[in-house]
């Protein structure tokens, strides 16, 4: 699969040394609104082709997909347009700032008959597909609560994560990943959420606590922060164990990568440590995203289109309960 790249942002950096080793996916064409910058980039990376503006990336033909790693208030306005172009596209998380333009997102590709897909890099990673394969195997038993966090520190005062007029804030940057992997564990959205956060004098949220509630009486909580250390680790505990898991996007310095499960209801029962095997999580994304091009959806690993809007309205549901104080509905 013949990639090109919408930006030449540190993460496009990063995914190109990702998925540098692939033999399925290669990155064939990159574009920046700096035309130098786009040739230092492709240069840099052995890239066949370069461009000076998205739309002349977007009317390369022999381009198959693309992947967008934009900044969040952009992802619904070049994704339209690159399936609008027949490109399959693989879009940086979250997928929008809204549920209306992941709706469209999504409608627009259904139209051309191409995929879309929201990129969550640790979902493509053993140790996540080794949890939901215990969690689904009854390993722990019925779900009841899950606590996943994700924080660090950003102190740059101009950082476009910190801009709301382009999808800014810990939620929406960080926080996602905990929705989404409550999400999937949960095999269903809340119906209630509710959340407190502290703002920044520019409007966004620089750290966001949430509660979420299900029908089935799970009961989650996230935490996503820029003004705190490193951290990422998330907690389920079900009525026959639990487990813990870091759900990295990437292997990490440490060391090999272990799932912590404990079987039974009893505290005194111990910890069992799970090897689990660990590569680039863009590498394992993008072999996935290419599987489903090639065969089918059910060879996709991330997040489907029905979770990816139930993401997208669970989001927007925390905000808002974050601006007003009060608890909110997660409604469709």
């Amino acid at each position: 699969m013949r990639m090109g790249i919408l930006s030449t942002a540190r993460i496009a950096r990063a995914f190109c040394e990702g998925v540098a080793g692939s033999r399925h996916v290669i990155v064939s064409a990159v574009a920046s609104r700096d035309a130098a910058r786009a040739q230092s980039f492709a240069r840099e990376f052995a890239i066949a082709r370069h461009y000076d503006s998205y739309a002349a990336l977007l009317a390369d033909r022999d381009i198959d997909a693309v992947y967008i790693p934009l900044p969040n208030g952009l992802h619904a306005e070049w994704s339209v347009r690159a399936v609008g172009a027949g490109k399959h596209v693989l879009c940086e998380k979250p997928l929008a700032p809204t549920v209306r333009e992941a709706r469209d997102m999504f409608a627009a590709a259904h139209e051309h008959g191409v995929y879309l897909a929201e990129a969550y890099p640790f979902r493509s990673q053993p140790q996540t597909l080794r949890t939901r394969e215990l969690i689904e195997g009854g390993a722990i038993g019925r779900l009841r609560f899950i606590q996943a966090y994700f924080t660090f520190t950003l102190d740059a005062a101009a950082d476009i994560r910190l801009d709301p007029k382009l999808g800014g804030g810990a939620l929406l940057d960080v926080g996602c990943y905990s929705v989404s992997l409550i999400r999937m564990l949960a095999g269903q959205r809340p119906v209630r959420v509710s959340a407190v956060a502290r703002w920044d004098e520019g409007g966004v949220d620089r750290a966001l606590l949430g509660t979420l509630e299900f029908s089935d009486g799970l009961l989650a909580q996230i935490i996503g922060g820029f003004d705190a250390a490193l951290e990422r680790h998330a907690l389920i505990v079900g009525t026959e164990g639990a487990i813990q898991t870091g759900f990295f996007n990437h292997p990490p310095r440490s060391g090999p990568v272990h799932l912590l499960l404990r079987r039974g209801n009893a505290s005194r029962e111990p910890y069992e440590s799970i090897p689990v095997a660990s590569m680039n999580g863009f590498l394992a994304e993008a072999e996935a995203f290419e599987r489903m091009v090639r065969f089918g959806p059910e060879h996709w690993n991330g997040a489907t289109a029905q979770e990816s809007i139930d993401i997208a309205t669970t989001l927007e549901a925390l905000l808002r309960s974050a601006h007003s104080g009060q608890s909110a509905d997660v409604a469709e």
